[in-house]
C-alpha cells in the first residue's frame, strides 16, 4: 500500500473549496432564466403576487447557494443576493435586445419564441449576462462555473469577464470562444468559429488586457481569429472568414483571406 499517495490524496480533500455542484448552481441559474423567459419554462403563474414570490424564492435560493459556497470568505450573501436581483430587470432588457438581434438578423428565425427556445447563442448569451453581474459583485467561482455549463451545452465558451454590449448577434455559435478581457460593443455580430483570444498565455499577464476590442457594429465571419489586448476592429467594421488578425484596423474596413482554390473538372462516367 502506497502510504505517501494516500496521504497527498488526504490533503487534497481536507484542502478543497466546498461549493455546491455544478448542477445545483446551473438549477438555479435555469430557474431565473426560466421565469424571464416562460417559453425555457414548464411553470406557469397566474398573478404578478406568483411571479413576485417566486422572485424572491429565488433570491433567497442564491443566498443558500453562496452561504454553501465557503470560498466566498467574508461574504454578505444576503446584500449580495440583493443587490444581483435589482440588476436582473436590466440583464431582462439587454436580453431582450440580444433576441431583438437574432430575430432580425436571421432570416432562418420565424419568431422570437424559436429564438429564445432553440438558438444556442441565445443560451449563452443568457448565462454569460446573469454570470458577468455576479463576477461583478466579486463572487468566486460560481461566474465561471455558469459559463461553462452553457458552453458544455452550445460550444460556446464566453468568459464572464469579458464585457459585451447590447443587441449581440450570434448566429450557429459552436466553436466562439471570447476571452476574459475582451471588450465587444453594441450591435456586433459574430458566426461560429470566431476565436476573441490572447496573442500568448502567460500567468504573468492575468491582469492585464489579452484580448481583443471589437467596436460597435462590427460583423465578424465564421473562422475568424483576432488576438491581443492591443487589438482594436474599429466600428462598422467587416472581417472575413477565415481571417487572422493581430494588429487593429480603423472603422469602417473590410479585412478578408483570398485563398487560391484550383478546381479540377472530371468527366462523368455512368456505370
Amino acid at each position: 500500500m502506497n502510504i505517501n499517495f494516500f496521504n497527498q490524496l488526504l490533503s487534497k480533500q481536507q484542502q478543497k473549496e466546498i461549493v455546491p455542484s455544478n448542477e445545483v448552481i446551473a438549477s438555479w441559474a435555469l430557474n431565473l432564466i426560466g421565469l424571464l423567459y416562460p417559453e425555457l419554462s414548464i411553470s406557469s403563474y397566474s398573478s404578478t403576487i406568483e411571479i413576485e414570490e417566486e422572485y424572491k424564492r429565488q433570491e433567497t435560493d442564491l443566498v443558500k447557494i453562496l452561504n454553501a459556497t465557503r470560498a466566498c470568505k467574508n461574504c454578505n450573501n444576503e446584500e449580495i443576493a440583493r443587490v444581483f436581483f435589482k440588476k436582473v430587470p436590466d440583464i431582462y432588457r439587454v436580453l431582450n435586445t440580444d433576441i431583438y438581434s437574432l430575430h432580425t438578423g436571421d432570416p432562418a428565425a420565424r419568431v422570437e419564441f424559436e429564438v429564445i427556445r432553440a438558438y444556442p447563442g441565445f443560451f449563452a448569451l443568457c448565462f454569460y449576462r446573469i454570470a458577468h453581474e455576479l463576477l461583478k459583485l466579486d463572487v468566486p467561482l460560481l461566474p465561471r462555473i455558469l459559463t461553462e455549463y452553457a458552453h458544455s451545452k452550445t460550444g460556446i465558451d464566453i468568459h464572464p469577464g469579458a464585457l459585451i454590449g447590447d443587441h449581440f448577434f450570434i448566429d450557429h455559435g459552436t466553436g466562439i470562444v471570447i476571452g476574459e478581457t475582451a471588450e465587444i460593443g453594441n450591435h456586433v455580430k459574430l458566426y461560429q468559429g470566431v476565436t476573441l483570444g490572447a496573442l500568448s498565455v502567460d500567468k504573468s499577464m492575468v491582469f492585464q488586457k489579452r484580448h481583443p476590442t471589437v467596436q460597435d457594429h462590427v460583423i465578424i465571419y465564421s473562422g475568424a481569429t483576432i488576438l491581443g489586448g492591443e487589438t482594436v476592429i474599429g466600428h462598422h467594421s467587416v472581417v472575413g472568414g477565415n481571417v487572422w488578425l493581430t494588429k487593429s484596423i480603423p472603422p469602417g474596413s473590410l479585412v478578408y483571406h483570398n485563398p487560391e482554390i484550383t478546381v479540377v473538372e472530371g468527366k462523368i462516367v455512368n456505370y
